[in-house]
């Protein structure tokens, strides 16, 4: 887990570079949210049916595989998420133990400095990575890890960051993100929740309109004077009651895909699909974890 040492300045100091990070940190919720925004889109038109929002895990991904050795089962899937998760957080950890260490010496300025390189690589080494996932669903055995080891790398950073301005709040971004993956699964296994056709056309529905809600916002942001869509990053009563929505459904999405790994498996999916399927969940869970920080940090301001 992430070191405890990071020192808390609050949310205060050093606005100009503070801005900056901030924007990388709306770049990674877009690019983690899928890491496929644009993918989305192109699946979204292309497949009549939509089992699910998360576009590695569309109704045609499992379609024409078939396993002449091994299957894919959802025991192997959830221990391949597992080694995806604890790569992650071991490249979080350096990054986050980078800025802790250039922190010491007081500079917060030089401590971002330190991990700026690794927050942009992590980014954008991340998503190519996702790209290749995608399309190359048999690569995913070597991408998948390598994928999750780049999301460590930017979300340490990110992490790191946070926790220097609201003391506490990565270990209780991470809890809760745990627990909601917990209750989720457990609401799925026992038949509490439904996947019907209604409910995953209203789940697609809602998550495209946030994507293209976001991507506005950035664009805004990016490219005018504008402060963009401030509701998405307001604390009052709004800002927080939007946060709980794309956490509610970012925890949908995961049911999803618990839906769509459980036909795979009916299917007969080939062995490395269990690869294909833990990447899909880690995109799940880096959006869930991304929202649930920008939730509690609007809580603490």
């Amino acid at each position: 887990m992430l070191g405890t040492s990071v020192r808390c300045y609050g949310p205060s100091l050093h606005r100009g570079r503070v801005s900056g990070i901030l924007l990388r940190w709306e770049l990674a919720t877009i690019l983690s949210a899928g890491s496929t925004v644009a993918k989305a889109a192109f699946l979204m038109f292309r497949s009549r049916g939509m089992r699910t929002n998360n576009p590695v895990l569309r109704d045609k991904t499992f379609q024409g595989l078939f396993a002449d050795g091994e299957r894919m089962t959802m025991n192997g899937t959830v221990a391949k998420t597992g080694l995806l998760l604890v790569l992650s957080m071991v490249s979080a950890y350096w990054t986050w133990n980078r800025f802790d260490t250039a922190l010491a010496g007081g500079q917060v300025e030089t401590a971002i400095a330190s991990i700026t390189p690794f927050l942009w690589g992590g980014l954008l080494v991340g998503f190519a990575l996702a790209m290749v996932t995608v399309f190359k669903k048999s690569w995913a055995g070597v991408t998948a890890p390598l994928y999750a080891i780049a999301e460590g790398f930017a979300l340490g950073g990110i992490s790191a960051f946070f926790e220097m301005r609201y003391h506490g709040i990565v270990f209780q971004a991470v809890g809760l993100t745990f627990g909601v993956l917990a209750v989720m699964l457990v609401a799925y296994r026992a038949g509490w929740i439904r996947v019907t056709d209604k409910f995953r056309m209203g789940v697609v529905g809602a998550t495209g309109a946030i994507m293209l809600l976001y991507l506005v916002d950035i664009g805004l942001r990016a490219f005018t004077s504008m402060p963009g869509i401030g509701f998405i990053h307001e604390s009052g009563v709004l800002g927080i009651g939007f946060s709980l929505l794309v956490v509610g459904l970012a925890a949908l999405n995961l049911v999803l895909d618990f839906d769509m790994i459980d036909q795979a498996t009916a299917q007969g999916a080939p062995k490395y699909m269990e690869w294909y399927g833990a990447f899909a969940l880690m995109v799940t869970l880096v959006w869930l974890y991304m929202e649930i920080l920008r939730l509690l940090s609007k809580a603490r301001r």
